[in-house]
């Protein structure tokens, strides 16, 4: 830790001090402004967070300007070219890879914890059948702090990690009766024999009464999108699950606050809004009336799935599941799907404008997921749930090391109040 001389004025008097500079494993430096005011009575104001580092982290970093996106160092390319989800998960809560042991080991403790209470079952008969899959989990999820008397000291490392696996071997459970109780089918119980993803789509897609077999194409492909979504920094979600665990909140309430974080358009509903925008074009021939409406500020059409809060460069998970949708409607026999046709050409026209490249707006993540998830046949309403999947590996993780945490308490944020001045209550 570095401290570097500060001088300012104050109501036209210099002031001076020292503030500490903080450095990180890579990234910028951090500025420590805590001493501003306890030693001048100043607060920062920085609305949204945008320039303020609200915690130290050592699971995910990322580098907007160069397009780097790494968890626990290893780049998202390597991780999402060589490693299963469950590996990923593994190296999320844990800090490493495990080697085969080690993941028989981590597989078998999920499946151990996989299932869910009957009577937790028993709740979804109580949501309207059309309720939105986030709505039944933010519920579900926030129903489990109620079963699980034998976690009661969080501050137990084992007790911390049962929690963490727990949350993270039910989600695929929780989320599949989600959507079949809206088509008013019987859940299906886990199958131990499958791996994660696999699970996942037997669950949703399986009947009772009929054997599923698994297409290990669209599994490959599922697993990938769960890797890519696992974690993603201090992002509204995760942010929002560290500040509930930093209240001392039960571990499935703080994930049920970043499910409902998550449900926000604004955070996980961006690929479903890709494919509504793609249908709104229709055809190749409408795209250059599209680049000019997007152009036009007083137009209120958008292109969703460019540009990003973090990234002013590629996003790196775009070209790898631009490939996988390739990859996979080529299996699926639907390589002339015309909402890819006009994704493509709409990246290539996008990408040659001098527009979009002077604003650094390039295509990330969402835009070509939901054609992806739309064509391995998951309806759009299950879109924003499988994303809460995927990042209940990183939001455990997260909770996990901020419980860990001793010197960052409770989160308390300021503010920079603009109301009434003291007035006086005047009887009539």
């Amino acid at each position: 830790m570095i401290k570097h001389d500060v001088e300012f004025s104050l109501d036209g008097k210099p002031v001076s001090g020292q503030l500490p500079l903080l450095e990180g494993t890579e990234g910028p430096a951090a500025i420590d402004i805590r001493q501003l005011y306890q030693n001048h009575g100043l607060l920062t104001f920085d609305p949204g967070f945008k320039s303020t580092a609200s915690c130290k982290s050592s699971i995910t970093y990322i580098d907007g300007d160069q397009g780097i996106l790494r968890y626990r160092g290893y780049p998202i390319e390597e991780l999402g070219r060589t490693c299963s989800f469950t590996e990923v998960t593994h190296l999320l809560i844990y800090g490493e890879l495990p080697d085969s042991a080690g993941l028989t080991s981590f597989n078998h403790t999920i499946h151990e914890h996989n299932l869910l209470h009957e009577q937790v079952i028993s709740f979804y008969r109580g949501f309207r059948r059309d309720a939105h899959p986030m709505a039944v989990m933010v519920g579900v999820v926030g129903a489990l702090s109620a079963f699980y008397q034998d976690l009661q000291d969080y501050s137990q490392p084992d007790q911390q990690m049962k929690a963490a696996i727990r949350l993270f071997a039910k989600m695929p459970t929780i989320a599949a009766a989600s959507y079949t109780y809206s088509i008013g089918r019987p859940a299906r119980y886990p199958d131990n024999r499958l791996d994660y993803a696999s699970n996942l789509l037997q669950m949703m897609f399986g009947k009772p009464n009929e054997a599923y077999e698994v297409d290990p194409v669209i599994a490959k492909a599922l697993d990938l999108i769960l890797i890519l979504h696992a974690d993603h920094e201090q992002n509204a979600s995760t942010s929002t699950v560290r500040m509930a665990a930093s209240s001392g909140a039960n571990p499935f309430a703080c994930i049920a606050s970043g499910i409902a974080t998550l449900w926000g358009p604004a955070h996980g509903g961006a690929n479903e809004a890709v494919l509504n925008m793609l249908e709104e074009i229709g055809s190749i021939e409408n795209i250059p009336n599209a680049i000019r409406r997007a152009k036009d500020r007083n137009d209120p059409f958008r292109l969703m799935g460019f540009g990003h809060r973090v990234y002013k460069n590629h996003d790196p998970r775009s070209a790898i599941i631009r490939d996988m949708t390739k990859s996979v409607l080529k299996h699926l026999n639907m390589e002339d799907d015309p909402l890819l046709a006009i994704a493509l050409e709409l990246e290539r026209v996008a990408l040659s404008d001098a527009y979009f490249i002077e604003k650094k707006l390039y295509p990330n993540v969402d835009f070509y997921s939901g054609i992806l998830l739309s064509a391995m046949g998951f309806p759009r309403r299950m879109f924003t749930a499988l994303f809460a999947v995927a990042r209940t590996s990183g939001w455990v993780s997260h909770w996990l090391e901020l419980k860990n945490d001793t010197t960052h308490g409770i989160d308390r944020p300021r503010q920079l109040y603009v109301g009434s001045s003291l007035r006086h209550v005047e009887r009539r």
